[in-house]
C-alpha cells in the first residue's frame, strides 16, 4: 500500500470541522484505491498566535518544505486585526514555497444553482491559473506625510530579487502608495503552465489584463503572453480587459477553457467564478508548485459566526481534497471524489442548509464518503 504524510493546518473558525469531513473522504479513498495517508497536524492559527505570539516559524516552514502539499483548513478571527493572520500565515506560506500557481476550478456541477439564467453544467466548466507570487501583492508600499522623505523597499523571491529606492516628494498632507511587479521569469513560467494545462483539455487559453491602462506591467504581461503562445501553435487564444471578462463570465461562461491572469485579477474574478458554479461552500483551490510543496484549501473564509455548530458545506474542502491527493498522483482517486460529490448532489437526500437542506456538515462528509467506498 502505498504510504503519504501530509501535514493539516485546520486553522480557525469552521476549519476544523471542514478539515475533519475532508480527511474522512480522502481516508474513504485511500480504502478503495491502496493508499494510505498519515496526517501531521499543525496549530498555526489564531489560538497558537494569541497563545504564543507566533505566526509561523522559520523551522516550522523548513519542516512544512519537506512535504509534497499541505491541506489547510481556513485563517481569519476576529480577535485578531484583518490581515494579520492572512498575510503572517497564508501569504509567508506561498511566498516560502513559492507557489507560484493559484489554481481553481470553475465547474458547475449538475443539479447545483447558479444565478445565469438558462446556463447548465455543460456550459460552466473551465480553470483559471492566476499568478500567486507578484502584481500587486508582493507586499511591498508604505505613506509619505508633506516634504521630503526616502523609503528602500525591497521584494526577494526564489527566482530573483528587486529594491526599489524612493525620493519623495509631495506637498499633499499625506499619500500611500503600492508598488506592482511582474517579472519576466515570475510571468513566463504561470502562462507556460496554463498553456501546458491547456493541451489536455480544449487547447484554449484566455489572457486576462488591464493593458489598456496600466500599459508598463501589463503590456509585459501581454509580450510574454503572446511569446509563450508562439511555442504552442495548436492552442487558440484570446485577451480579455479585467472588466470586460467580468461580463464574459457571466454572459458567455461556455467560452473560457483555461484563464490566466495576474495576481489581483485573479482575485478578484475567482469569486466570481464562485459565485457562477454555485456559491462559495463549492469552490476549491490550490496554491501550486508543481516541482516543491503545494497547498490545498476551500477558497472561503473561517465563517466564525458558523464555527462549532456543525452545519457549514464542507463540499469545496473535500473536493480542494481531491485536487490535493491528484497533486499526490492519485488521479484515479481524486476523479473518484468529485464523482462522488456530484452523486451526492443528485441524489439530493443529505445537504447541508447553504445548499436548502438540514443535514450536518459531518453528515455529508459521511455521505460523501459512503459514496467514495462504493457502498
Amino acid at each position: 500500500m502505498t504510504q503519504y504524510k501530509v501535514p493539516v493546518l485546520p486553522g480557525d473558525g469552521i476549519g476544523p470541522e471542514i478539515i475533519t469531513e475532508g480527511r474522512k473522504v480522502i481516508d474513504a479513498a485511500g480504502e478503495r484505491f491502496g493508499f494510505d495517508v498519515e496526517w501531521i497536524e499543525y496549530p498555526q492559527g489564531a489560538d497558537h498566535y494569541l497563545e504564543t505570539g507566533e505566526l509561523i516559524s522559520e523551522d516550522t516552514l523548513k519542516e512544512l518544505s519537506g512535504y509534497s502539499a499541505i491541506y489547510l483548513g481556513s485563517i481569519g478571527d476576529p480577535r485578531i486585526a484583518t490581515g494579520v493572520l492572512e498575510k503572517g500565515i497564508l501569504l509567508t506560506a506561498r511566498f516560502y514555497f513559492d507557489e507560484y500557481i493559484n489554481l481553481r476550478p470553475i465547474k458547475l456541477l449538475e443539479g447545483v444553482w447558479t444565478p445565469l439564467k438558462d446556463k447548465t453544467s455543460k456550459d460552466i466548466d473551465f480553470v483559471v491559473v492566476r499568478e500567486n507570487t507578484e502584481d500587486f501583492y508582493i507586499g511591498i508600499g508604505g505613506r509619505a506625510k508633506k516634504g521630503e522623505s526616502k523609503a528602500l523597499l525591497e521584494v526577494k523571491r526564489a527566482l530573483y530579487s528587486a529594491k526599489f529606492g524612493l525620493d519623495i516628494d509631495t506637498d499633499s498632507e499625506e499619500i500611500g502608495y503600492q508598488i506592482g511587479l511582474i517579472s519576466k521569469e515570475g510571468t513566463k513560467r504561470v502562462i507556460e503552465y496554463a498553456f501546458d494545462l491547456s493541451e489536455n483539455r480544449k487547447k484554449h487559453v484566455s489572457s486576462v489584463d488591464k493593458a489598456n491602462v496600466l500599459s508598463d506591467i501589463y503590456g509585459f504581461w501581454r509580450e510574454e503572453f503572446n511569446a509563450v503562445a508562439e511555442k504552442h501553435p495548436g492552442v487558440t487564444t484570446d485577451f480579455s480587459f479585467v472588466d470586460a471578462i467580468t461580463m464574459w463570465f457571466v454572459k458567455n461562461p461556455e467560452w473560457f477553457d483555461v484563464v490566466v491572469t495576474p495576481n489581483m485579477f485573479g482575485d478578484i474574478i475567482t469569486d466570481l467564478g464562485a459565485m457562477i458554479q454555485g456559491g462559495l461552500g463549492l469552490a476549491p483551490g490550490g496554491n501550486i508548485n508543481p516541482k516543491g510543496t503545494s497547498m490545498f484549501e476551500p477558497i472561503h473564509g473561517s465563517a466564525p459566526k458558523y464555527k462549532g455548530q456543525n452545519k457549514v458545506n464542507p463540499i469545496a474542502t473535500i473536493w480542494a481534497g481531491a485536487m490535493l491527493i491528484e497533486q499526490l498522483g492519485e488521479k484515479e482517486a481524486a476523479d473518484a471524489i468529485v464523482n462522488a460529490i456530484q452523486k451526492n448532489i443528485l441524489d439530493g437526500k443529505v445537504k447541508t442548509f447553504d445548499m436548502g437542506g438540514k443535514n450536518t456538515t459531518s453528515d455529508l462528509g459521511n455521505d460523501i464518503a459512503r459514496i467514495v467506498k462504493g457502498e
